[in-house]
């Protein structure tokens, strides 16, 4: 299911000849893969389940759906990768080496971000049939347990990026910084899109982001807003 449309959608990208077709076809990939995605968690749900004995055809499914991840990921690196134009490459040379850097650890944070996004989508729609059973048996309680500890450990997660693109964007921390954070937020995110590998207690993973000091830099953050919102207050009451 889905993987036919996928190769069909696959081949319209790369048999189209103007940019808006294939910019289009590359839109509906993108989808395409992410029902593909959601299949997936699906039957790792059905392949961890008791009841199931020939579990054979379940993982031939999914190594396939993986096969087209994998494929998916490489048209989208030659999406990002691919040069625009003579025009575009001279404006890339020009732009300061400070602000590629700053841009491409935006890219990967929001990256990461969208990349949690879609495996939280996949637990809610675990969640959702187990929810549609009439009558649930205990490893389904269980299940719904594991699922729902692994969206709240994605939200932290995800609340947290977004702090750190957030102070990136303000200028309070730089592309160094993130690069402490990468091997250990890599880690997660591939392995924990299974939720039986996420860890339940409230604090289990912010050691990933110790190093950047997260908290006192927000309070420096608002700190800064509000001693900025007083100036413009003290500038309108001096008109």
């Amino acid at each position: 299911e889905g993987v036919i449309e996928f190769d069909q959608i696959w081949e319209k990208v790369y048999s189209a000849h103007q940019q808006n077709q294939k910019e289009k076809y590359e839109g509906d990939l993108k989808k395409e893969i992410k029902k593909l995605q959601r299949h997936r968690d699906s039957i790792k749900t059905w392949i961890a389940s008791n009841e199931i004995k020939d579990k054979k055809m379940l993982l031939d499914t999914r190594k396939l759906i993986e096969t087209k991840m994998e494929q998916f990921k490489l048209c989208e690196k030659e999406m990002k990768t691919k040069a625009f134009s003579k025009e575009g490459l001279a404006r890339a040379a020009m732009v300061d080496p400070e602000e590629a850097a700053r841009t491409e650890s935006r890219d990967y944070l929001q990256g990461k971000i969208d990349e949690l996004t879609e495996q939280t989508e996949g637990f809610e729609a675990d969640i959702e049939k187990i929810n549609s059973s009439k009558k649930k048996k205990s490893s389904e309680n269980e299940r719904l347990k594991v699922l729902e500890n692994g969206i709240k450990q994605h939200m932290f997660h995800v609340g947290r990026l977004e702090q750190v693109m957030r102070l990136l964007d303000n200028g309070d921390m730089d592309s160094d910084q993130i690069e402490q954070l990468r091997d250990d937020l890599d880690y997660y995110v591939e392995s924990c899109s299974d939720p039986d590998l996420i860890e339940d207690t409230p604090d289990a993973y912010e050691y990933i982001y110790e190093a950047l000091d997260l908290d006192n830099l927000c309070f420096a953050e608002v700190a800064k807003i509000s001693s900025m919102k007083a100036s413009l207050d003290n500038e309108d009451d001096d008109k």
